[in-house]
């Protein structure tokens, strides 16, 4: 193994600085910063932004956490790793820009371990991550975009990790209860490990390093879009989807407070304005009708259907 667990948390925490310079370019206000520590091990660097020029929330979060067990969310599918102390590290970030007409997104790159408690039980690593894109209207120029990157960040290592990794985004980032996802997609994976702890790091890496080729030119072709109280209204209203998936449904913020992770910083991917009505419809073949359909998966790439 050539990379160390010291060089994913440098490239994590030059991944934070590299992305917020770029926001706060974008933006023209700076993020704030706030150190915290972890009572039972570690702790993280939380840079935020609260009613930016363009940006109503924004969050880029780093954080290296160690515990001396692992909670229900993270043994679930791995039994057999109950009761072994863990370390975790990563960048999350969010981005609920004001604009209705710019999507929200979301990115993740991460690197779990579970410790051995003696010598005959190997030490289990795997990286995870992935970026995904909810816009409140449909473009789909916008859509092609994105899931581009998505796969030239990915095509370096095979060319069936996009495919895969964006099927797993489709049906990872999906509201069962309301039988819709919750953006067009991008990609997701986990239980990265089998090809090695180098090349799966440099798989990360590539992710993180293709996230604001994927998003920033989104963000300047739309937020200067003029719109209204109606935009406004009906982005709020969608904006319940995303609570309800990240409290219901998303692993990382069932992890984050079983662990007793820090819950500001957990809650911080939380939309700042939202609402909820019941039983609303929107207006036939309205702009805001037709984001029912452009949701629904698809392949977005021409080469990829």
């Amino acid at each position: 193994m050539n990379h160390s667990v010291a060089d994913v948390r440098d490239y994590f925490l030059d991944l934070q600085q590299r992305i917020v310079k770029h926001l706060e370019l974008a933006d023209g206000c700076k993020f704030q910063a706030d150190q915290w520590e972890r009572e039972e091990g570690g702790g993280g660097l939380s840079r935020y932004l609260e009613a930016g020029n363009l940006f109503e929330r924004g969050a880029v979060l780093f954080s290296h956490v160690k515990g001396k067990t692992l909670p229900p969310s993270a043994t679930a599918q791995r039994p057999e790793l109950a009761g072994r102390p863990w370390e975790a590290m990563g960048v999350s970030l969010v981005l609920h820009p004001h604009n209705p007409y710019v999507p929200t997104t979301h990115m993740n790159v991460r690197l779990f371990i579970a410790e051995s408690r003696h010598e005959s039980e190997p030490t289990i690593f795997w990286f995870g991550g992935g970026l995904d894109l909810t816009p409140y209207y449909a473009f789909e120029e916008d859509a092609r975009h994105f899931h581009q990157k998505c796969a030239d960040a990915l095509a370096p290592f095979g060319e069936q990790k996009y495919p895969v990794y964006k099927k797993w985004c489709d049906e990872y980032f999906y509201l069962k209860h309301r039988d819709e996802t919750r953006g067009i997609g991008g990609i997701f994976f986990d239980d990265l490990n089998e090809e090695g702890f180098d090349r799966s790091f440099e798989l990360v890496k590539s992710v993180g390093d293709h996230f604001l080729k994927a998003y920033i030119p989104i963000v300047e072709q739309r937020r200067h879009l003029s719109y209204g109280e109606r935009e406004r209204d009906f982005q709020a209203y969608r904006r319940g989807r995303y609570v309800e998936f990240n409290l219901v449904f998303d692993r990382g913020t069932l992890f984050g407070l079983q662990s007793g992770g820090r819950t500001e910083s957990i809650l911080l991917s939380m939309p700042p304005i939202v609402k909820w009505r019941y039983q609303w419809v929107p207006e036939a073949d309205s702009p805001e009708a037709k984001l029912a359909d452009f949701l629904k998966p698809r392949e977005w790439l021409s080469n990829n259907t």
